[in-house]
């Protein structure tokens, strides 16, 4: 998936999953016929790919990957590709299943990759939504604890207390008109366009190549390398534990460069959760979170402290908008906005561009694609007259599809209102009317780029209905409900056709993905309200200089402020910084683009770092950047050595890092519910700190 996964921001870390993305070209160039190797399989009808082992194998990896997604959500954001993890673990579980039941004579159905297709999919659908859901952004930034961060907004029309009740209502009641909005178009999109989905035909590739022999034997590696990562990155987890009585004790408080440099939020905090996601992203990514840490807090907000009582009253708490903390989310979000301003327009022109040279390219049938001979032509030909012919076996009606976006959007118009009263009927009303135009043009951008933009749509829906409704109305909550309205819808889009890509190259029915995907938000829509709760009352979520800062949540409710607030509520000289970084956002996309079109053997444009991960350390630090580089340094120096082994169980190494200490703050978490406190406190003090704390007990 990609889900993008803040997956918020998330959705550009989602497309980031290199190994499978190797392992896609390798197949792609091998001139083999992959359906030749399933000639003798018989495919299975839709009903007999969702199988109940399928939906059970589901519900237990939906639940994992639901607190992986949620405690990375309350960290720091960065949420990197879970489809590959999906995969091999639901083949993994499945196998291990069919084989002992093979084995004493009670196997019915074979397992065949269909049905690993129709896992794969319910299980990212369902991580997806932990991550659109909100629960870490924009309806975090409703509640009481983001709002009290900051003195303006603070109004009861304007907060509203969590409860899991509204919350899992919410998610159930706007979470499945997505799936309807784009299903008209899928034969267009996978067979008239044929686009690719870069992480969609990634994903069947890799669950192709796990049901034949070769593949097989390659994945039961795979899944050892796994788990045997899993049991050190949890079995590590819990021997950190034991060292972290109180806050800011233990090895997540290291100060690896120096205590000055650890004030700066500037050490390695030996989270393997994120030398694990290191190892998944690319370089740049890492690279561009680092520098963005260095701008901020090595440069920018030790200069702007330095003014503290000319810039911003000296009075004010670290924790005020109006303060440092108003410089740090306000240039983050200007920075952001800026990236996504120019994405969308980018993928905006792209989609035109696109669509213009698909239908001139329909008007001349006889061009001829240089470099391809009859034998390729035989290959494609036969793969694609396989596949296009179980797409089109099972088929949705249009008419089933635009009914059930019709009615589902009524159900929805009602519903919104009772649950966030700042939202009438009619702002609903303006979010269906005008969403799947832009889950059109998202999931078409995706199946080009393999970007999905639905967090940038949905804070521009932020900004538009906050300030239409006023902050006196409560603009502030109608414009963090209209994000998830409007998150929802386009998000699901994309993911969904993805899906369809993937099952149009493993022969799985769109029916099966179809409701492989309805089953999977279903199960989402259930579980990440649960599993966001264990976590808020188990810790204090919000908490900037906690475990879980949840940094979207405040950075949410800050666009939302912008919206109804305009530039009076920034602090003295932050408008300037907010329209500079802005730009900077924007003209750096710009810069790498048309370096990207002025090619050189040096191919410089990969050195252009990301605006969006550049901002995030602006809120948080650069202590994770400092976790995913050293993921970076492991990857960077396993290839060296043994690059196709580095790409064949990178991914498997990294799922397993993230998975365990990910399962570790589920025990951890029961513990603290039960007033279960670490026995030792690991503290760091300087000498001169040290000397008076052993002079003072000698004194006493």
């Amino acid at each position: 998936m990609e889900r993008s996964r803040e997956h918020d921001e998330e959705e550009e870390w989602e497309r980031s999953t290199a190994a499978v993305r190797h392992e896609t070209t390798d197949k792609i160039s091998d001139k083999i016929l992959v359906e030749d190797a399933f000639k003798t399989s018989e495919v299975p009808s839709w009903t007999k790919q969702i199988t109940l082992r399928a939906m059970v194998t589901s519900l237990i990896l939906s639940l994992v990957f639901n607190f992986i997604v949620c405690k990375l959500n309350l960290t720091t954001g960065v949420i990197p590709s879970l489809n590959v993890a999906a995969g091999l673990l639901g083949f993994a579980l499945v196998k291990a299943w069919t084989t002992i039941l093979a084995k004493v004579g009670f196997l019915k159905q074979p397992f065949t990759r269909q049905e690993n297709t129709v896992i794969q999919t319910c299980v990212v659908a369902s991580s997806g939504i932990a991550f659109s859901s909100g629960t870490a952004s924009y309806l975090l930034g409703m509640s009481p604890l983001i709002a009290g961060q900051g003195e303006s907004g603070n109004t009861p029309a304007n907060v509203k207390k969590l409860s899991i009740g509204w919350m899992m209502g919410f998610l159930f009641v706007v979470s499945f008109v997505g799936l309807f909005s784009i299903v008209p178009l899928r034969k267009i999109m996978i067979l008239k366009y044929k686009l690719t989905y870069p992480s969609g035909t990634a994903t069947a590739y890799l669950i192709n190549s796990f049901h034949t022999p070769k593949g097989a034997k390659l994945a039961k590696k795979q899944v050892a390398v796994l788990f045997k990562s899993f049991i050190f990155s949890f079995a590590f987890s819990c021997f950190q534990w034991f060292y972290t009585a109180v806050d800011g004790c233990g090895f997540s408080n290291f100060p690896t460069f120096g205590l000055q440099a650890f004030d700066k939020r500037f050490y390695f905090d030996f989270s393997s959760t994120y030398v694990g996601v290191g190892m998944i992203c690319p370089y740049m990514v890492n690279v561009s979170l680092l520098i963005g840490a260095i701008i901020s807090w090595g440069i920018m907000w030790p200069m702007i402290e330095s003014k503290r009582g000319i810039w911003y009253s000296a009075d004010l708490s670290p924790s005020s908008l109006h303060g440092i903390q108003g410089y740090r989310v306000f240039i983050a979000i200007a920075m952001m906005l800026g990236d996504g301003l120019y994405h969308v327009l980018f993928m905006l022109v792209k989609t035109i561009v696109s669509l213009i040279a698909n239908n001139s390219s329909k008007k001349d049938s006889s061009i001829v694609t240089p470099g391809v001979t009859d034998q390729d032509a035989q290959i494609a030909n036969y793969d694609e007259h396989r596949r296009t012919e179980f797409f089109l076996k099972d088929q949705i009606p249009n008419k089933v599809a635009i009914s059930g976006y019709i009615i589902l959007a009524i159900i929805s118009i009602i519903a919104v209102p009772f649950i966030f009263h700042q939202l009438k009927w009619y702002h609903i009303l303006v979010t269906y009317a005008i969403a799947p135009v832009l889950a059109f043009c998202n999931a078409y951008g995706c199946g080009l780029t393999d970007w999905s933009l639905a967090s940038n749509y949905g804070k521009l829906a932020i900004i538009i209905f906050s300030s239409w409704v006023g902050l006196e109305h409560g603009g502030v909550i109608a414009g963090l409900a209209s994000c998830g309205v409007m998150m929802s819808i386009v998000s699901t889009a994309s993911d969904l056709m993805q899906d369809f890509k993937t099952g149009y190259l493993t022969l799985s029915s769109p029916r099966s993905m179809f409701f492989s995907q309805v089953i999977g938000t279903a199960m989402g829509c259930f579980l990440t309200p649960l599993v966001f709760w264990f976590f808020y009352k188990a810790y204090p979520i919000g908490d900037p200089t906690g475990t879980y800062p949840a940094p979207y949540g405040l950075l949410y409710r800050g666009i939302a402020l912008l919206g109804v607030e305009g530039i009076s509520s920034l602090p003295k000289n932050c408008l300037n910084l907010v329209i500079g970084f802005f730009f900077a956002g924007f003209v750096i996309n710009l810069v790498q683009e048309l370096l990207k079109r002025k090619e050189t053997r040096f191919h410089i444009h990969r050195f252009i770092p990301s605006p969006m991960c550049m901002a995030i350390p602006f809120y948080l630090g650069g202590y994770f950047a400092i976790d995913m580089c050293v993921g970076s340094l492991i990857l960077f120096m396993w290839e060296r050595r043994n690059k196709q082994r580095a790409t064949d169980f990178a991914p498997a190494v990294a799922s397993g890092l993230i998975c365990g200490e990910s399962l570790w703050s589920v025990p951890a978490a029961i513990l603290a519910l039960f007033n279960v406190s670490p026995p030792i406190c690991m503290k760091f003090l300087s000498a001169s700190v040290n000397t008076k704390v052993d002079n003072f007990l000698e004194g006493s």
